[in-house]
């Protein structure tokens, strides 16, 4: 199955708004971090439901916000959560983003990245479309180090990839960035049941769920184009 007709799928299943739901607990963590300035064009990648466009046009008062994602569905959906008219909704592919060089100043994407179909190419993108001193924030749960993550694939039909910290890292510099910064920002939110109410549908152990959400949390990557 393509990712368009996944996610299709998911929009039509109202899944956009649960994925922002689970999502948020660390997104606006990493989104108060971006150094967003008034005026400033940012993109978000894998958009959704468009909540990451909205909050930076909200909190930082950035010029244009653009959501693009690959599912029409997912981008109509988006449009109908917001009246904001700097806020624009695009369908497209990770692998040609339809910017023009030197033209965004920020890009952000939260649990879109490894959907891409060729990851080392759509970091080049990003680094095209942002100008110098753009930053590209890159937030994943799906990631080796992770361990509990890895049946997600089993899941899902398209094909996801599953980096560790390290060749995130990696794949930035050969695309041209400079790390910033990589971290984990931990989800502090999602409620865990005290230990007598383990073994749970979805977890084994109370320690288990706490390693998930507690330590392991988002694995966030900072590229800067220079």
């Amino acid at each position: 199955m393509s990712v368009r007709a996944e996610f299709d799928a998911w929009a039509a299943d109202g899944r956009d708004k649960g994925m922002e739901d689970r999502h948020w607990h660390t997104a606006k963590h990493v989104l108060a971090r971006m150094p967003v300035e008034p005026g400033e064009t940012v993109l978000d990648l894998g958009t959704g439901s468009g909540y990451a466009a909205r909050a930076l046009r909200a909190a930082d008062d950035a010029g244009r916000a653009y959501g693009l994602d690959g599912s029409p569905e997912m981008a109509r959906n988006a449009r109908s959560y917001t009246d904001d008219e700097q806020v624009g909704f695009l369908v497209g592919d990770f692998d040609e983003l339809p910017f023009a060089e030197d033209s965004v100043d920020h890009v952000f994407s939260m649990e879109a990245f490894y959907y891409a179909s060729d990851p080392a190419h759509t970091l080049e993108e990003v680094a095209r479309v942002l100008r110098p001193g753009g930053t590209f924030f890159c937030a994943v749960n799906y990631y080796e180090e992770n361990v509990h993550s890895h049946e997600w694939q089993e899941y899902i039909e398209v094909e996801m990839t599953r980096w560790s910290g390290e060749e995130y890292r990696d794949a930035f510099r050969e695309a041209g960035f400079h790390v910033a910064e990589q971290d984990n920002v931990p989800d502090t939110e999602t409620e865990i049941p005290p230990a007598d109410a383990f073994p749970t549908e979805d977890w084994e152990t109370r320690e288990a769920m706490v390693e998930r959400y507690r330590e392991f949390g988002t694995l966030l990557t900072v590229g800067v184009v220079p």
